[in-house]
């Protein structure tokens, strides 16, 4: 190996080294102040069951700053926070061994922001899990991520072989948010691609940080003529190419068996041999749920239909669709047991 490389391989070593060792320091401060947190808590909530007046908060705060100027955090709000946390987290069995795995900021952001526990685990796990940003998260609880991963419509259970299968159903979410398109009630399906094509970014954030884009409009050539998929997109830690198809409006049987010829060619023409078979997702302004499960249960190649909506606002009747709790737990063993699929 040339010298160049070898010192290059031993600078690069010696970086990756020290990262880990911030990232440790890092983790350590943050277990260190979680634990005196979810402590102080605990004496809050304790003092205040034996009817300890509220009075007593403000004055704790007031005494611990006094004796502590240089360190933050003992506010009174954020005391009662810290009462708060201990309360509704201590008698939870899946919550109690998360609550050092993410920082304060973004733990309080998931306590006032998600009221179901296991929605609280889901989005604390997958916050540790994916590396989400304070306001990466605000951006998945805001647009219902838990929800729409959890309704998802695919036939990759039948579809795709055992070590991909629940990586795959975590890539489709049951619905997207499009939200920073800002376009106008009337537009065409043409309109809406180049729309989210000038909106990239926010789009790959949305449909998930594994995806990577390749083109719009993709043309795929068979005999002597030529088709174009509306976006192609490339799933990293799949290793599979992933073909979208729009639709402004509802889902349509046909539909399916377009995406069924687009991913038999790209299989076939553009695949690359070290890659997985590459998988569909048709995006529609709307679904019947029943239509879309007998149309999928057919397929022999892994498609998923979600819709979409220019708001973030879920509707109420969206909630009443999510499956039991036992069914929910299960789904989210099988999301956190599984490498990153987001």
């Amino acid at each position: 190996m040339h010298l160049h490389n070898v010192e290059s391989l031993f600078i690069a070593e010696i970086k990756e080294k020290v990262r880990r060792a911030q990232y440790e320091a890092l983790r350590a401060v943050n277990v260190q102040l979680i634990d005196l947190y979810w402590e102080i808590g605990k004496s809050i909530a304790e003092k205040q069951a034996e009817n300890w007046g509220k009075a007593v908060v403000p004055k704790l705060a007031k005494e611990l700053q006094k004796e502590f100027p240089g360190i933050n955090g003992f506010s009174v709000g954020n005391l009662w926070l810290m009462a708060q946390f201990y309360t509704e987290y201590h008698s939870v069995q899946n919550l109690v061994p998360l609550v050092r795995e993410i920082s304060w900021s973004k733990q309080i952001t998931i306590l006032k922001r998600c009221k179901d526990n296991l929605e609280r685990q889901f989005y604390i796990l997958a916050t540790k899990k994916f590396g989400w940003t304070k306001s990466i998260l605000i951006h998945q609880i805001d647009n219902k991520t838990y929800e729409k991963y959890l309704l998802n419509q695919t036939n990759f259970d039948t579809t795709l072989p055992e070590k991909l299968k629940k990586q795959a159903c975590l890539a489709v979410k049951d619905e997207y948010t499009f939200d920073f398109l800002e376009m106008a009630d009337d537009y065409s399906e043409s309109e809406m691609e180049n729309a989210l094509v000038r909106n990239i970014r926010n789009f790959l954030l949305e449909i998930g940080n594994n995806f990577t884009f390749v083109g719009s409009q993709f043309k795929i050539t068979v005999g002597e003529n030529e088709y174009f998929i509306d976006l192609l997109l490339y799933h990293r830690q799949l290793q599979s190419l992933v073909a979208i198809e729009l639709k402004i409006g509802e889902f349509m049987p046909e539909y399916k068996g377009k995406m069924e010829f687009y991913l038999s060619v790209l299989n076939d023409t553009v695949k690359l041999q070290n890659e997985n078979d590459a998988i569909g997702i048709i995006i529609c302004r709307e679904k019947n749920r029943t239509v879309v499960e007998y149309s999928l249960k057919t397929s022999r190649m892994p498609i998923g239909v979600a819709t979409y909506n220019t708001s973030a606002k879920l509707p109420d009747a969206y909630k009443e669709l999510l499956p039991g709790r036992e069914e929910i737990t299960e789904k989210l063993n099988e999301f956190f047991l599984r490498g990153p699929a987001m």
